[in-house]
């Protein structure tokens, strides 16, 4: 139990540090715009935490924070690092719109959990790709991946154009957005059983994305999978010397990257928006996914204390903004944490190297 407690500190003071120089160092810059640093901080907490409906729409941008973290996260544990967490998610959402329309005379219990697992399979075939040509040919995830964040966009574009228009399907005027998902297969709001949640749109998917936080540790940690999973992450070439197949747990690992951030796509189609607009750039859920990966230390319940805090200062800082504070000092805070976490991981790096260089292990 002891070694337990001193592993979780050991884990955490790090970040905590982190996030503590990076609110004072966003404290000069609040001072720069001639504002009280405390204005600024009450702001955001009152915005993100002062009442139940705000807290649910601090888990509701909370929600695709959790899935694309856990994508990022799973992909590093196998060491990959996956930055197509935006395409996968947009090709799980217009995944989960196709399954919708074409399937809307099921009934909604039935409709419901098949469209969701048709977002999260068009995530996992688009993380597939990547991980297949890593394992195969030996290339780079990250070139293949970031490329293709672009061709899920505009193929996403095309299909809300021309395929699922509501001019196509409905005989309506051309729109810049998709049909919408009909209303049963759309998932239940808190407030709709739990009225103090009152104008929040906060919606059962953050129970989903718990559980598939959960469900991801377990993966990892419990285990032959997720054994295998992380031995390739951490020495392949020892793994493979002891049977473990290094192209079966790429692919595999990329792919159960993918269909999380595709999950998180879909969760945000059946729960919220309903239909997929003609976007005029990526999302960003997947490139701060890195970060929510990154500050909750790759590990999939650190994951969950990550994406909140980064949901606390994505809803605070609309309060911020009418306290007449730029919104850009919380983007300039999340960067400081950033570099921080960064900053420990070089730091480890070469300190384990110079080790390393003293033994005579490296040349």
């Amino acid at each position: 139990m002891k070694k337990k407690i001193n592993y979780l500190l050991e884990n955490v003071k790090y970040p905590l540090l982190a996030i503590a120089l990076a609110f004072l160092i966003g404290s000069i810059f609040v001072i720069l715009t001639d504002n009280s640093p405390i204005v600024a901080y009450s702001a955001l907490l009152d915005g993100s935490l002062g009442n139940i409906p705000k807290f649910g729409e601090t888990l509701l941008k909370t929600t695709p924070l959790i899935m694309t973290g856990l994508a990022v996260a799973f992909a590093f544990r196998s060491g990959l690092f996956n930055i197509g967490g935006e395409g996968q998610y947009l090709v799980g959402a217009i995944s989960t719109v196709t399954a919708a329309w074409v399937l809307q005379d099921l009934p909604g219990f039935i409709l419901i959990p098949i469209i969701l697992l048709a977002g999260a399979f068009g995530g996992a075939i688009w993380g597939g790709v990547p991980g297949f040509l890593k394992a195969k040919l030996g290339v780079h995830e990250v070139i293949v991946s970031i490329m293709l964040n672009y061709i899920a966009l505009f193929l996403t574009n095309f299909l809300v154009r021309v395929t699922l228009n509501p001019s196509t399907l409905q005989g309506t005027e051309q729109k810049a957005y998709s049909v919408m998902i009909p209303e049963h297969a759309r998932l239940l709001k808190f407030n709709e059983f739990m009225p103090v949640f009152g104008y929040s749109s906060l919606h059962v998917g953050i129970l989903i994305a718990i559980a598939c936080a959960v469900g991801i540790w377990f993966l990892l940690f419990k285990t032959t999978i997720g054994y295998e999973i992380r031995s390739v992450g951490h020495n392949p070439y020892a793994s493979e010397y002891g049977g473990i197949s290094i192209s079966k747990n790429i692919i595999l690992s990329m792919m159960i990257s993918g269909g999380l951030a595709g999950l998180g796509g879909a969760m945000t189609i059946a729960g919220l928006t309903f239909k997929v607009d003609q976007s005029s750039g990526l999302p960003g859920y997947g490139f701060t996914g890195i970060a929510v990966a990154l500050v909750g230390k790759n590990h999939p319940l650190g994951v969950l204390a990550s994406a909140l805090l980064f949901g606390i200062m994505s809803n605070g800082s609309r309060k911020m903004q009418f306290e007449g504070i730029p919104k850009e000092v919380v983007g300039i805070i999340q960067g400081i944490i950033i570099i921080f976490i960064a900053g420990e991981a070089m730091l480890k790096f070469m300190t384990t190297r110079k080790k390393k260089e003293e033994k005579g292990e490296v040349a």
